[in-house]
């Protein structure tokens, strides 16, 4: 199957559908398994990792804990496996490897799998989901999740804030630290820098050597904004800015464009004036595009 294919095969399913079967969070103690009429026991050797995974690092202390809580309790929450796509036979994980590697630390003989036939695509855009839905993901890690899902399966930020059950603000929020050089959001992941910190430094054009300022002063988020507020007051020598320089988009700007190319299928440009107007530029690679343009806007796409 082509990538194309079996992209549009991946969005064709829908992000809800692909979620169906996705929830991650570990039962309680005492819990009693779920019932589920799909849920099958597999021998734990006839599963296999996927080696595309995009989660590599799995905390070794975090797994001995998770090995012996499934020792004592078992696997309650089944893996979402499919046909592996070379070895007949064996399954390939979908999600769940974190309950894979802590159930071999615990010689667990087999587990509770779903088993779902799924393309690579497919795959991949499950195990994105699923590092979203974990809760050791810093505000970086989580923002280029989102942006992959958009960039990569055209999905839009209402889209993604529907099917996981997150605001829209939060997901723009956190779009926006992708705007930030790259050494502020290294202290981002690297816990030296919170969220709020770091979106305060958003519109500040000398961002890393503030964000340094920030951490060796132990300022707090307030007053982060007020430092960014008061460098942005006109001085004497420094006259207050007419606006963004030309061709220059605010967060929100971009995020519309992004969402609108997505559900078009075509790139969109948005141009705001002085006075609130502006120009909405659609452009189109074909006849086809532009017939199917025409269709969405006279109601009948």
């Amino acid at each position: 199957m082509s990538d194309s294919k079996a992209a549009k095969r991946g969005l064709g399913r829908g992000l809800s559908a692909l979620m169906a079967d996705m929830d991650l969070s570990d039962p309680a103690p005492n819990t009693p398994a779920p019932a589920m009429k799909d849920r099958v026991l597999i021998p734990i050797e006839q599963i296999t990792a996927n080696p595309d995974q995009p989660r590599r690092s799995f905390d070794p202390e975090a797994l001995q804990e998770l090995a012996a809580s499934l020792k004592q309790r078992g696997v309650l929450q089944p893996l979402i496996v499919r046909p592996h796509p070379q070895d007949q036979g064996l399954y390939q994980i979908v999600a769940g490897e974190r309950r894979w590697r802590a159930a071999q630390m615990a010689q667990l003989h087999e587990l509770p799998v779903i088993i779902r036939e799924m393309s690579d695509t497919e795959v991949l855009e499950v195990a994105i989901i699923e590092n979203i839905q974990r809760a050791d993901l810093n505000s970086i890690e989580e923002a280029a999740s989102f942006r992959q899902l958009m960039d990569r399966f055209g999905h839009t930020q209402e889209r993604l804030a529907e099917a996981l059950n997150k605001s829209r603000s939060h997901i723009a929020n956190l779009l926006r630290l992708l705007n930030l050089p790259e050494p502020v959001q290294d202290m981002v992941k690297d816990n030296k820098l919170s969220a709020g910190h770091a979106r305060a430094l958003i519109t500040a054009p000398n961002a890393t050597q503030l964000a340094r300022r920030v951490i060796e002063k132990g300022m707090s988020v307030r007053e982060t904004e007020e430092m960014v507020r008061k460098l942005a007051e006109p001085t004497p020598d420094k006259p207050r800015s007419k606006g963004r320089s030309a061709g220059e988009k605010d967060a929100d700007t971009r995020a519309l464009e992004g969402d609108l190319t997505a559900h078009l299928k075509m790139k969109v440009q948005i141009s705001h004036k002085s006075d609130a107007s502006g120009d909405l530029v659609i452009s189109y690679k074909d006849l086809d595009q532009l017939d199917r343009l025409c269709q969405l806007l006279g109601g009948q796409g």
